[in-house]
This record gives C-alpha cells, structure tokens and sequence, in this order.
C-alpha cells in the first residue's frame, strides 16, 4: 500500500502543478486552436511527442493542410467542427457496432452484476496497468461487483479506499497521469459531489490545459444510480445532468448485462475519462445471455431498441424497461407504433440519430428519473427543437421526476413510471390529429 499511497498523495492538482512548471520552456510551440476540448478519438488519443510536434510544425505554415483529417486538435478541422454541432454532440467513435447475435463462442445468462465483474476481471487481465480501487471493493462491494478480483490479482492492483470520494478521483486522475489505466469505483452516484472539483477542475481540463500533451484517460468512475425500492433521498439519485456540464469526460449508462460488458470495457480501454453510472435496481433483475467473446459497444452512439412510425421515444438506462412496457401498451391497447431509442452515452450525445427519427415521427418524448428541471432532457428538447422544428407535428414532451429532493415513502409517485409515459404517448399523438 506504500507505493498506492504516494499515489494518493501524487493528487492531480499537485501533479498539475509541476506540468504548468515545464510548460514555461515549451513556449516556442505555437498553440493549437481547440475544437472539441479534451475528448479525443480513437484515432487521435494517445498522442506521442512525435505526432505532437509533427502537427505542431504542419500547423505553422498554413498552406500546408493538415495529414490527420480525423484530429480534432487541428486547426483546419473545419468539417469535423460542422459534424459536431454548436453543442458538441456527435458520435466520435470509430468502433463499429457489433452485432451481438452473431459474435463467435458461447453466450452465458448473467445478471448486470456478473456481467460487469467479469468485464472488470477482463480489464484486469488483459492490462497490467490497470488497478481497481473504491471504498469495500476489497471483500466485493455494496453489490458485490467486484467478488474475488483481490484474490485473482493482489493487494497490490485492487484494494479498498478511505472513506473519501475526492481522494478516490484525485488518485484516479494521477495515476492515470502515468499512461495506466485506473478504475475507480464511488459506492454511490449520490456520493460523487464530493469530488466534484477533481472531476470538474482536473479530470476534464488535464488534456485541454496541456494542449493535448498530458492527459488522464485512463481513468474510469463506476458508481451504482437511480431508484431502488427503499434509498430516499441519499441512495436513489441520477446525477448524469449534473455531469453533463462538464465538458471533457464522457458520461456512459448502460441498460443491461449485454451493453453493460461493451460499454465498460469501451470506456475502460479509451483514452478519455470516462464516468460510468449503472442502475442499481438492475443489478440482479436484469438478466441476459451476454456472448462470452469480448466485445466493444462504441461510445457516443445511441441503439435504435425499436423501430416505429408514430413518435419518438427516448431514455437511459433502468427507464428504458419502463419505456418498453408503456411501448408495448401503446402498441397493443392502441395500435400507436413507437420508435423507443437508448441513448447510452449522455456525453456526448448521439444528435444524428435521434434527429432522423424525429423527422420520421414528427414527435419526440423524452424520459428520466432525474428531476424535470435542468436534466439532460432538456438539452435533447432544446436541440432537438432547433433541429427538427418544421418537422414536429407536436409538442415536445418530457416524463420525468419531479423537482423535489427524492422522496423514500413516496417514491412509486415520483418515478416516471409507464403510465405517465402511456399518458404522454397518447397526449402527442392525438395533438397530431
């Protein structure tokens, strides 16, 4: 533990600190204009000096256009810019979507749980950089997430933490400032305030105030979220809209064991930091059969769940089960066709596919735990109110919690259930008529 606590000790902000030391021999580099801050490609993460001062030299004669179409830390990236949008969202992985009926090998039926130990023990396996560390991960964790990965891979690569969310962060961020990978884990979503300038201050800013020659994007934050049945006010809330302001980490949330495995080990292998929220009420009621190969779900992509005609649903997360049985409803007792689609990765988020879906449907609903004011809902309403406007034949609609801190004995009337949801669908549908 000595050596993981100078770690702790080596906090970004001290790390950060040295960095803006050397950067004052650096000053002949001619600075790079920004972009898209922070959040790097699978083509250009990773950068060595070589590259960097490659670009450096191409950039300071303009007439010579740029080699690395795909870079976003160019200067003539004019194209890539016009993709992105005025607010950044844009799918800006290149893996592609794998098709998991027909990925080799066997499937195995898992709860979510189970699927994200066993990609954990993946990671673990096939990176010997990677260390897993958090408050009780040691013996399993709250959700036993992490069961018998101390005693595959030592003391020394997963270990228990103080009771300190800011510490697990800033260890998080300076180990990664290494080129090594480190999983942390906050027992709850509802405990991630603390490290909220770690998080916001270094995590997301250490590759935008270096000009792309440090970064941390090895980190990856996994933290239970959402409703459970009994948590109140301390152990049920969504805190994704939150760190949907913070622009330079990516902001994942799974549905299930399937795009859980994908999602964590895409986050874990890429080279931006990643915050991953799972939905704890599905931690053993979501099961699956979940391929045993390994298998990426690209970040920034949202996954069409069903196709329909009539309106255009969207959520993340435990919601989507819930989305599905007002879905199902609307199609069974009504006849209305939905298109339901999981947008997965909160930042960035995934525009193009839910703007063509809209101009198919002309109508749009959108829906979350989190309170109705300020979630990200309104992000996709407002954008998709600018994007979409002379094709919507009514009012957007938003089905989400209320804004009130969550309730314990009143949680079945805050959550968003499938019946607000029915409500909504017919209210946008019949607005049409």
């Amino acid at each position: 533990m000595r050596f993981h606590r100078s770690l702790h000790l080596q906090s970004s902000r001290m790390m950060t600190r040295s960095f803006a030391s050397t950067t004052t021999t650096t000053r002949s580099i001619r600075p790079i204009k920004l972009l898209r801050p922070c959040i790097s490609s699978s083509k250009c993460s990773n950068v060595s000096k070589r590259s960097l001062s490659t670009r450096t030299s191409a950039s300071s004669s303009s007439s010579s256009p740029s080699t690395h179409s795909n870079d976003y830390w160019t200067e003539d990236s004019q194209s890539m810019s016009d993709s992105m949008g005025q607010n950044g969202a844009f799918p800006f992985s290149s893996l592609p979507e794998p098709n998991i009926d027909t990925l080799p090998g066997p499937k195995t039926s898992m709860n979510l749980f189970t699927a994200i130990n066993r990609t954990l023990d993946t990671a673990l396996a096939s990176d010997p950089s990677a260390i897993l560390f958090g408050q009780d991960v040691a013996f399993g964790g709250v959700f036993r997430c992490t069961t018998g990965l101390r005693e595959k891979y030592g003391k020394h690569r997963v270990f228990n933490t103080p009771l300190t969310e800011v510490g697990i962060a800033g260890m998080a961020i300076g180990y990664a400032a290494t080129d090594s990978t480190a999983i942390g884990e906050i027992q709850f979503a509802d405990y991630i305030f603390p490290a909220f300038d770690q998080i916001t201050n270094e995590m997301a800013k250490f590759r935008y105030r270096s000009g792309n020659q440090w970064h941390c994007g090895g980190v990856t934050l996994r933290m239970p979220y959402g409703a459970v049945g009994h948590g109140g006010h301390y152990h049920s809330q969504s805190p994704e809209g939150f760190l949907a302001a913070c622009h330079g980490i990516v902001v994942v949330i799974p549905r299930g064991p399937i795009s859980a495995k994908g999602l964590l080990l895409s986050s874990i292998r890429s080279k931006d930091p990643v915050v991953i929220l799972e939905p704890k009420a599905l931690y053993r009621a979501a099961v699956e059969d979940v391929p045993d190969a390994e298998y990426e779900i690209p970040l920034g992509k949202a996954e069409i769940l069903q196709h329909g005609t009539d309106v255009t649903i969207v959520g993340w997360g435990a919601q989507l089960r819930t989305l599905a049985k007002a879905c199902h409803m609307a199609k069974s007792k009504y006849g209305i066709s939905t298109e339901l689609i999981d947008l997965r990765t909160i930042l960035p988020w995934d525009v193009h596919t839910i703007e063509q879906s809209v101009k198919k449907t002309g109508k749009l609903i959108v829906s979350h735990e989190a309170p109705v004011t300020c979630g990200f809902g309104a992000e996709i309403v407002a954008t998709l109110q600018e994007r979409c406007f002379l094709s919507l034949e009514a009012p957007i609609r938003r089905v989400c919690g209320y804004d009130t801190p969550f309730p314990l004995i009143f949680e079945k009337q805050y959550l968003p259930d499938e019946y607000k949801n029915l409500e909504a669908i017919l209210d946008v549908v019949g607005y049409a008529k």
